[in-house]
């Protein structure tokens, strides 16, 4: 064991680096797993100590065949590559759900924790530590921040949504809207048949009875909602209700999360 320790590359400062790079990137693992991310514990430690060993063999890999003046190799080209490659985990946690994408936070995380592993392979402790700092500065922090930001309430917005008649669904929906602090300016209904008939109110409100007698079939509804909150929270929590088909802005557009 002790004849390979000996070998340029292989020392306890390298073990060291690639323990450093297994030990942070495993915090960030942690938190993505404790928010139940796609990419939990294990996707992050990997990807953090696969980044640091790569730079780890770009900077002593190729020393045995080095000849001064003859051959010159770049180290600097794995970390390039990696950059580019990470895109390709990034991507797979990336997905779109009825007009709301979602796993861009992440995706986004995967790839810090390929940085991180190769500022920990190429021996940077100091930024490697300070920027697990901002990470849960950026993770813990700003939530709290943003939600004290002030937000336009000026500006509605139209939502469709589509779901099945005669579950008891649109109180659902509206309750759904108010938990989430979206007041609602105007609900129009229409049954998606065809002798169905459309009804519109103004001023609809979830805490008070209607005479919108519950139908069998399909049911269009448009809401003008408008909130401190993106509307994509708003989509992705109805898009989550059972019986729920379709949601989606009028008029297009998507939403990002």
């Amino acid at each position: 064991m002790a004849q390979f320790l000996d070998i340029p590359g292989q020392g306890l400062l390298q073990i060291a680096e690639l323990f450093l790079a297994f030990l942070l990137c495993a915090l960030i693992g942690v938190e993505r797993e404790i928010r139940m991310k796609s990419a939990g514990l294990r996707t992050h430690t990997l990807v953090g100590v696969s980044a640091a060993l790569f730079i780890l063999i770009s900077k002593y890999g190729f020393d045995n065949i080095l000849v001064y003046g003859r051959v010159v190799l770049d180290p600097s080209r794995v970390a390039a590559q990696v950059v580019s490659g990470i895109g390709f985990i990034g991507g797979g946690v990336i997905f779109m759900r009825r007009d709301v994408v979602r796993g861009l936070t992440t995706a986004a995380s995967i790839w810090f924790t390929a940085a991180l592993g190769m500022a920990c392979g190429a021996g940077l402790v100091v930024l490697a530590f300070a920027t697990v700092l901002g990470y849960f500065i950026i993770m813990l922090a700003f939530p709290l921040l943003a939600r004290r930001l002030p937000r336009s309430k000026k500006l509605p917005t139209e939502i469709q949504v589509s779901y099945q008649g005669g579950r008891g669904l649109l109180r659902t929906i509206l309750v759904k809207c108010t938990d989430l602090r979206f007041s609602i300016d105007r609900v129009g209904l229409e049954q998606n048949r065809e002798t169905g008939t459309a009804v519109e109110a103004i001023g609809f409100s979830p805490g008070e009875d209607h005479d919108i007698a519950p139908s069998k079939g399909d049911v269009t509804m448009t809401m003008l909602v408008r909130g401190k909150r993106p509307i994509s929270h708003l989509v992705a929590a109805i898009s989550d209700i059972d019986g729920v088909q379709e949601v989606g802005r009028v008029g297009g557009g998507s939403e990002f999360e």
